[in-house]
C-alpha cells in the first residue's frame, strides 16, 4: 500500500499516515469514524496475503492479545478483512518505540530504565499468568508514550503454554536473533524464562546503549547466546549499581532454571530496588566502616530511654546522700549512751 487517499477499511477506518513497517505488516495511524477516535491499524503485507501460515500468525496475534487487558499491553480493538487486506485495529500510542529511544539517548538514566523495565515486566508477567509466552520481546515491540508509559505489542509468534511440549524441537526459529534466549536459538521450546532472558537483553541495552551480543549472521548470534558469557554491564557503564548488574547477569544465565522463572519475579525484584534510597557513594577501603551523615542535625538525638536512665541515677544518688547524712546524728546519739564513748559533751 502506497497511497492513502480515500483509503477506508470496512467503511469505518480511515488511514491517515504510515507509522512504520515490519517484516510482516505495515502500521498506520487511522481514524475510527464510528467512535471518532484515533487508532493504529496493522495491515498484512500484500506479498504475504496468499500465504496461509502468515494469515494464521496474523490472526493468532489478534486472538492472543485480544484476551489481554493490562495497562502495559497494547489493547486490540478489532480484526478484519477488506478487499484482500487483512488488518488488525489496535490502541493508538503517541510516542516512540523503545529502540528509537535508546538510539536517541545512547544510554537511559538508571531511574528511567528501571521504571520502564518494571512496567514491561509487569505486562509480560500478566501474559505469563494468562498462559502466554511472547517469544519476540525486543525494544522495537515496546512503545513508550510521551509521559513514560510502556506498552508491549506484537504477539504475532506468541505461544500458549498449553501447546508447548517439553520434547519439541524446531529447525526454524521465529523472532529476533539479538534477543533470543539460548534455548530458543537452539530450537528448543520456549518458556516464561525465555521471555525473562529477552528482558535481560533489553535491560542491558537500555543501560549500556548496546545489546550484550552483536553479530552479522543469525547463526553467529545463536552461538554467542548459547556459549559466550555476556560482558559485564559496569564495564560499559560504570554508573550502573552492582545490584542492578547482578540482576542483569542473573536473567542472562544460559540455564533457564538459573533465571527468574517469570517476569513477575523480575518485576518484584526491581520494585524492591526502586524503593531503596539512591545515594552517591565514594569508594572506600573494604575494612573502613561507612560514615553515617545526618542531614538536619549535628549529632544523633538522645533517646527518651537514655534521658530516663540519667534522671534515675541522679535520684538514687540523692537518696544515698540523704540516707548517709541521716545516719551521722544517729551514730552520735548511740555513742553518747556509753561511758567509754570518746566523744563527751563535757
Amino acid at each position: 500500500m502506497t497511497g492513502l487517499d480515500d483509503v477506508v477499511l470496512s467503511g469505518r477506518y480511515e488511514l491517515l499516515e504510515r507509522l512504520g513497517a515490519g517484516g510482516m505488516a505495515y502500521v498506520y495511524r487511522a481514524l475510527d469514524r464510528n467512535l471518532q477516535r484515533e487508532v493504529a491499524i496493522k495491515i498484512l503485507r500484500e506479498s504475504l496475503i496468499d500465504d496461509p501460515s502468515f494469515q494464521s500468525r496474523f490472526l493468532q496475534e489478534a486472538r492472543s492479545a485480544a484476551n489481554l487487558t493490562h495497562p502495559n499491553i497494547v489493547t486490540i480493538h478489532d480484526f478484519g478483512h477488506d478487499q484482500e487486506r487483512y488488518f488488525l485495529v489496535m490502541e493508538y500510542i503517541g510516542g516512540t518505540d523503545l529502540k528509537t529511544l535508546i538510539h536517541q539517548q545512547g544510554q537511559l538514566e538508571l531511574n528511567e530504565a528501571v521504571d520502564l523495565m518494571i512496567q514491561i515486566s509487569s505486562g509480560v508477567g500478566y501474559a505469563h499468568r494468562a498462559g502466554l509466552v511472547h517469544c519476540d520481546l525486543k525494544p522495537q515491540n515496546v512503545l513508550v508514550t510521551h509521559d513514560g508509559r510502556a506498552k508491549i505489542t506484537d504477539f504475532g509468534i506468541a505461544r500458549a503454554l498449553s501447546t508447548i511440549r517439553p520434547d519439541e524441537h524446531s529447525d526454524i526459529v521465529w523472532g529476533s536473533p539479538i534477543y533470543f534466549s539460548p534455548e530458543q536459538s537452539a530450537g528448543d521450546p520456549p518458556s516464561p524464562s525465555s521471555d525473562v532472558y529477552a528482558l535481560g537483553v533489553m535491560f542491558f541495552e537500555m543501560l549500556t546503549g548496546r545489546p550484550p551480543f552483536e553479530g552479522t549472521h543469525p547463526t553467529d548470534l545463536a552461538e554467542l547466546h548459547q556459549i559466550a558469557p555476556p560482558p559485564l554491564p559496569r564495564d560499559l557503564n560504570p554508573l550502573i549499581p552492582k545490584t542492578i548488574e547482578d540482576i542483569i547477569l542473573k536473567v542472562l544465565s544460559k540455564e533457564p532454571s538459573a533465571r527468574y522463572r517469570t517476569a513477575d519475579q523480575l518485576c518484584r525484584v526491581l520494585k524492591t530496588f526502586s524503593t531503596l534510597p539512591q545515594v552517591t557513594t565514594v569508594s572506600r577501603p573494604s575494612f573502613e566502616p561507612p560514615i553515617i551523615h545526618y542531614p538536619h542535625e549535628t549529632q544523633p538525638k538522645v533517646s527518651f530511654f537514655t534521658d530516663r536512665i540519667d534522671w534515675i541515677a541522679v535520684f538514687l544518688g540523692l537518696i544515698a546522700f540523704l540516707a548517709l547524712g541521716g545516719l551521722i546524728p544517729l551514730w552520735l546519739w548511740v555513742c553518747l549512751l556509753y561511758p567509754s564513748c570518746p566523744i563527751q559533751p563535757w
